[in-house]
């Protein structure tokens, strides 16, 4: 195939492929960061390291319980998002009359001391997670081959993310969710037990990190820095889309995925900071992001 813009063909496509797959894991950790900053108001830095969870936890169902890559997409973030419920109970709920400074401060505690055990219990090095079978290969579309897996990737996350849009913007429970951050003793006065919707949202935005987990775990090697080395772009995809805005965060995290593939063929040097220029930029002119609400 003929160059573009100078640039050979399978070399930008790849590059955009590349974007993409980053996009996905943005759109879905910043999905779940939206979910629990947008009901809850706690700025959730724990969130890396929950994502480096679910890829533990699948790695562990596989080696010490011969579990296999589709049951840990269901029993991972069951299991991460169990111990979010049980974080949420013993730290996070004396926290939501605070200022957000208490919330960030402790989750980012709580990520240095998961990080830490961690680090301590399996080393540095990253352990390896084998793509199923039945994800194995490659697609030929003629101009470059697309790794099936890195393709199921963005499919799974395009789905994640729309289905948990519709959830919280179109049904009743979604509807009792949003209420209830606005008014949760009216909500309560309807018989419905806040604390125990709050507690579970906490657990859900936990899981949705540990599903990102799992679906990286063939992609990256498991880690215990998985999730501190995306953890701060996805920061910054979120301020971009608009703190809370669950919408903004998934359609800027895919965007900004692309752009930073892009910027690594044409400027490989901004590459790495492009995505922050951008947020300073969109900062500057719409400090509430670009979906956000002023």
């Amino acid at each position: 195939m003929d160059d573009i813009f100078g640039i050979p063909a399978p070399l930008l496509f790849g590059q955009l492929l590349l974007g993409l797959i980053n996009g996905a894991f943005y759109a879905m950790l910043s999905l779940g960061l939206a979910v629990i900053f947008g009901l809850l108001n706690i700025v959730n830095m724990a969130h890396g390291a929950q994502f480096m969870m679910g890829a533990f936890a699948a790695w562990m169902l596989l080696a010490w319980g011969g579990i296999g890559y589709w049951w840990a997409l269901i029993l991972a973030p069951i299991i991460v998002g169990i111990t979010g419920v049980i974080m949420e109970k013993l730290f996070i709920s004396k926290l939501y009359k605070l200022d957000h400074l208490y919330g960030l401060l402790l989750t980012f505690g709580l990520a240095l001391i998961i990080e830490g055990v961690f680090r301590n219990e399996f080393g540095s090095s990253g352990l390896p997670y084998r793509i199923p079978p039945e994800l194995s290969g490659a697609w030929d579309l003629g101009f470059m081959f697309m790794p099936v897996y890195r393709g199921w990737v963005v499919i799974a996350a395009l789905i994640l993310c729309l289905a948990t849009w519709l959830m919280i913007e179109k049904t009743r429970l979604g509807a009792y969710l949003r209420a209830a951050t606005e008014n949760a003793a009216l909500v309560q006065a309807f018989g419905v037990n806040v604390p125990r919707m709050i507690t579970l949202t906490y657990g859900f935005g936990v899981a949705l990190a540990a599903v990102g987990g799992v679906l990286a775990a063939p992609i990256y090697s498991v880690n215990p820095q998985m999730g501190s080395n995306l953890i701060i772009v996805v920061f910054a995809v979120v301020v971009i889309g608009g703190m809370g805005s669950i919408l903004g965060s998934v359609l800027t995290g895919f965007a900004l995925g692309i752009v930073e593939g892009l910027t690594k063929v044409f400027w490989p040097e901004a590459s790495a900071t492009v995505i922050f220029v951008i947020m300073a930029i969109v900062l500057l002119a719409r400090p509430a992001g670009l979906f956000g609400r002023a």
